[in-house]
């Protein structure tokens, strides 16, 4: 059977293994729910999935259970969040914790009880139940029994509740967890759906590669984050101003209706008689207590009154009591409020007015005007009823927080699922080709030959842009892998070349200097450590290649081949030079510099002779620019130059010459220490001031010689 066969075969078996893992975890937390009214066990199947499968079939299967429950009582939706909340911490604590035959998952438990109890208890008091009725038998009798308060006896017996329940889960999962083959468990762990199976070290050592900035997955799970939430707040936003809406013309048409009843109650022709009869007028009584019938008849109405407008001011005719307000008697005069001086001609005028929501000493009120005319259809009051709208609310918080918390799950779950199709689609995929090309070797045709095999064992089936990427790789490193040899063949010849160039200039000046002795060695070694230590602490990232850290460690033997130019009278005088022959000796970079020019004419590929080239040129300048032959200043030095510096002058200082003594080496090292800034570039100086035990064994092994 092919490898591709093979791995259809694997996905269908396990994708069957998903399909019995995630139902068999949504049948056991169905059936922990139904068993018990008290304990809530609507998490030990989701326990369950996520030890054996991990997150994924976990997410899914209490998605599931709580959307079934759902059914049969939407407020089992909102509690999804905190079943998520608990997989989510469960997954945390699964690697470190969960052994198998191990006491060590009981220690999960009352952090589970607590990151679960705290939301439910939260959710029951603030959105769902608002007092104790209702709640638990535990939070009663804390209640009754302890003289807890309210809140502090419902938030004390969830967690108590959330204790037991965490604690059967966490029970019934590990034991699950200890029966499922450990095959069958990495199985779910170790998917490759879009490529062929890779050694489970391999694929480790693959998910846990670190990038130099941010990853992939990273950038895509924070573009599809951003996406999920922005559509998500655009709907809960148009969903919460659809609610609102809804509920003020709810509101509306219930004030309207009670304002028709009213008015169809009173008798336009007797406004008058109402008001200077007041109770004694025979159908006074009457009238009022269908009033407070129809005020009665609905709990959001605040206020019913009947008043006739006057220019000076409004008229009571009918204004009903309420416990916290005391109507006004017939005839008593009530002044205009602020709202209504826009209305005060209409309402002269006996015309409707739009309904006017105002918030002031009497509350949050809907306030609805409606005109009541006598026989001639003259207006002679308005039938008035105020709405009260302090429960809107009540009822717009409880859908923001039902639709915020019905949104976090649905996030989560989005989010999650998009990870996982990332990291399998995507992600691995990618890291795959990497850590396979990572690995090429070139030494040797059956090193080349591996190559080609590992890239076409990968087997990657995306289906997309990742699949092509992979099928130009294989094509690009089988017909890299037939040239690699003669181009091998001829960078050897080259490099051979170049290195056997370098080493005949480099004998040639210290065969003549008696003051370098070894010199061109010691060097050479300071910039290998130099260079390591800046590689390390991620100095200059971008120039500090491979390359130019094995150019600038070959070429150092060449930064004083310019000497050659220089007179043995003036190299080995054992004295203070003069002024004109100290000129004449800085000329040596000079004339290193053309020396090693010539050279790179010479041959095909300058290779690290270019590098060379700038070490003898400008070895000798400084950082504050008051080196020599240009007085260049900065970065402005080639790294290279400034690595050998530091390198030239602290072999200088440590040894010994005809006209002084060697430095101690802590002396040395202080005055590099010091002259980091000025001297030498401060971060080469960093580097090599860091790697003090390398440079220190480098005097003494060199000590003797």
């Amino acid at each position: 059977m092919k490898v591709s066969e093979i791995q259809k075969s694997r996905n269908r078996d396990l994708l069957l293994r998903y399909i019995v893992l995630i139902g068999g975890g949504t049948v056991v937390n169905l059936l922990g729910s139904l068993l018990t009214d008290t304990l809530y066990l609507d998490s030990a199947g989701t326990f369950a999935c996520i030890l054996v499968g991990g997150y994924i079939p976990g997410m899914l299967a209490s998605a599931l259970t709580f959307l079934i429950l759902g059914i049969f009582d939407t407020t089992n939706l909102y509690f999804s969040a905190i079943g998520l909340i608990g997989a989510i911490t469960l997954g945390m604590l699964s690697k470190k914790l969960f052994k198998p035959y191990s006491a060590r998952p009981l220690i999960a438990v009352p952090i589970l009880a607590v990151v679960m109890g705290v939301p439910r208890a939260v959710f029951l008091w603030f959105v769902h139940l608002r007092s104790l009725t209702g709640a638990d038998p535990v939070s009663i009798w804390l209640h009754q029994t302890k003289g807890l308060l309210d809140f502090p006896s419902m938030l004390l017996g969830t967690l108590i509740l959330s204790f037991f329940d965490c604690l059967l889960s966490v029970v019934i999962s590990t034991a699950v967890f200890w029966i499922v083959p450990a095959n069958v468990s990495r199985s779910f762990r170790s998917v490759s759906v879009w490529q062929n199976p890779l050694p489970s070290g391999i694929e480790k050592t693959i998910r846990e590669k670190k990038t130099r900035s941010v990853s992939i997955r990273i950038r895509l799970l924070a573009c599809l984050s951003i996406s999920a939430l922005l559509i998500m707040l655009t709907a809960s936003a148009i969903s919460s101003v659809l609610y609102r809406k809804t509920l003020e013309a709810e509101h509306m048409t219930i004030a309207e209706n009670l304002a028709d009843s009213v008015a169809s109650v009173i008798d336009g022709d007797n406004v008058n008689a109402y008001i200077a009869q007041g109770r004694a007028h025979p159908d006074y009584n009457e009238i009022e207590e269908k009033l407070y019938w129809l005020r009665g008849s609905n709990a959001e109405v605040e206020f019913i009154y009947v008043y006739q407008i006057r220019k000076d001011g409004c008229y009571a005719v009918f204004d009903l009591d309420t416990e916290e307000f005391p109507g006004a008697e017939p005839g008593d005069f009530v002044p205009f409020e602020e709202g209504f001086e826009p209305y005060i001609d209409d309402l002269l005028a006996g015309h409707e007015i739009p309904a006017l929501v105002t918030d002031d000493s009497y509350g949050w009120l809907l306030t609805i005007y409606k005109p009541v005319y006598d026989s001639s259809g003259i207006c002679r009051c308005y039938a008035c009823v105020d709405i009260s709208m302090n429960d809107l609310h009540d009822y717009r918080r409880n859908f923001a927080v039902r639709l915020l918390i019905l949104v976090i799950v649905m996030f989560v779950l989005t989010l999650t699922v998009s990870l996982w199709i990332v990291e399998q689609s995507i992600v691995l995929p990618i890291n795959t080709m990497a850590y396979a090309t990572g690995a090429f070797a070139y030494d040797s045709d059956k090193a080349r030959e591996e190559n080609v095999k590992r890239i076409r064992e990968l087997g990657i089936r995306t289906g997309d842009e990742i699949e092509n990427l992979y099928h130009a790789i294989a094509k690009t490193t089988q017909d890299s892998m037939d040239n690699i040899a003669d181009i091998q063949y001829k960078n050897e010849t080259i490099s051979q070349m170049q290195n056997g160039l370098i080493m005949v200039l480099a004998d040639m000046v210290e065969s003549r200097d008696q003051n370098t002795g070894d010199h061109i060695k010691k060097t050479a070694a300071y910039v290998e450590v130099i260079t390591d230590e800046m590689r390390k602490r991620g100095f200059y990232q971008e120039e500090m290649t491979d390359e130019f850290i094995r150019s600038v460690i070959s070429a150092a033997p060449l930064h004083d081949v310019g000497k050659i130019h220089i007179s043995d009278t003036i190299l080995n005088k054992p004295g203070k030079l003069t002024d004109e022959e100290f000129r004449t000796m800085q000329k040596h970079t000079l004339y290193g510099s053309e020396i090693i020019d010539r050279a790179i004419k010479m041959v095909p590929e300058p290779g690290y002779l270019a590098v060379a080239k700038e070490l003898a040129e400008y070895h000798h300048e400084k950082w504050n620019g008051k080196g020599y032959p240009h007085g260049l200043k900065g970065e402005t030095i080639p790294l290279s130059a400034r690595i050998m510096a530091v390198a030239d002058v602290f072999d200088a200082l440590v040894s010994r010459r005809s006209y002084k003594e060697p430095f101690s080496f802590e002396k040395a090292i202080g005055i590099i220490r010091e002259d980091a800034g000025s001297h030498f570039d401060p971060l080469v100086a960093e580097a090599f001031l860091g790697a003090e035990e390398r440079v220190r064994k480098i005097v003494n092994d060199h000590s003797d010689e």
